[in-house]
């Protein structure tokens, strides 16, 4: 069991996907510590399914806890969560880190499907993404970040999030919230006002020969295309409830094999 000591909590949460050559998707690998405990959840079809639940509170300042994955060739797997994400000011001074690192072969299929992540007051929190897919992997991942619990200031939240195809970057993008943050962060141009962000990557094959469209689809969400096999919607929203219903407007909207 993993005990918070002054220098915090470090955890790592650890997936392979494998295709069992009997039309499913094993998991050899299924290892977590400390505050990140995964469950494997009833499948459906080929697909895997894994559930991070949380054990502990966190991430606390201090903390730095970990998620790396696999999917190798022809394997289909998809993660999400049993409960929103919740950074919280912690005893120890300093900046909390979450770090997601997956790796997809040919032909294999991720869906990172996390709930929320929440920056509560005082908290400091540095999330990073990154995703590398072989050229004929395919991707659904979704990010959502909600400023502050209902009637309080944000925290700092800070994330970056990579996605690389056959090594190239199709998309490699910043974003900082709260205090500390660069100026103009909560103004028109970014999140102009509202306390909820939200981003949905797709990659698909079929995506090269008929790129997405650049849409604006309704007020405060859009869709432009990659360079690449892949789309990017962008949302923004007064609350995590709205924001999730943009993006799943946004998912059902995109052309489908």
């Amino acid at each position: 069991m993993n005990v918070r000591t002054g220098a915090g909590v470090r955890s790592l949460a650890r997936i392979v996907a494998r295709d069992d050559g009997r039309g499913g998707t094993s998991l050899p690998v299924l290892e977590s510590d400390g505050p990140m405990a995964l469950r494997r959840t009833r499948a459906t079809g080929s697909e895997a399914r894994v559930m991070l639940v949380g054990a502990m509170s966190g991430p606390l300042g201090g903390d730095h806890f970990t998620v790396e994955g696999r999917v190798e060739e022809g394997a289909r797997l998809s993660v999400g969560s049993a409960a929103a994400t919740i950074a919280l000011p912690g005893q120890v001074k300093g900046e909390a880190r979450y770090d997601v690192r997956f790796e997809v072969a040919g032909h294999g299929e991720l869906h990172w499907m996390p709930e929320q992540l929440i920056s509560a007051q005082g908290s400091d929190l540095y999330v990073t993404t990154r995703v590398e897919l072989a050229p004929t992997a395919r991707l659904v991942l979704r990010e959502e970040q909600v400023l502050g619990r209902a009637g309080e200031e944000p925290g700092r939240l800070a994330s970056r999030l990579t996605v690389r195809i056959a090594g190239q970057a199709v998309l490699d993008q910043e974003l900082t919230c709260g205090p500390g943050a660069p100026g103009g962060w909560d103004g028109p141009a970014v999140l102009a006002g509202h306390r909820a962000v939200g981003q949905l990557v797709v990659v698909r094959p079929e995506f090269a020969a008929e790129p997405v469209a650049a849409t604006v689809l309704g007020e405060g969400a859009s869709v432009v295309p990659l360079a690449g096999p892949a789309a990017l919607v962008t949302a923004v929203a007064p609350d995590a409830l709205r924001l999730r219903r943009l993006l799943d407007e946004a998912l059902a909207s995109l052309p489908r094999e």
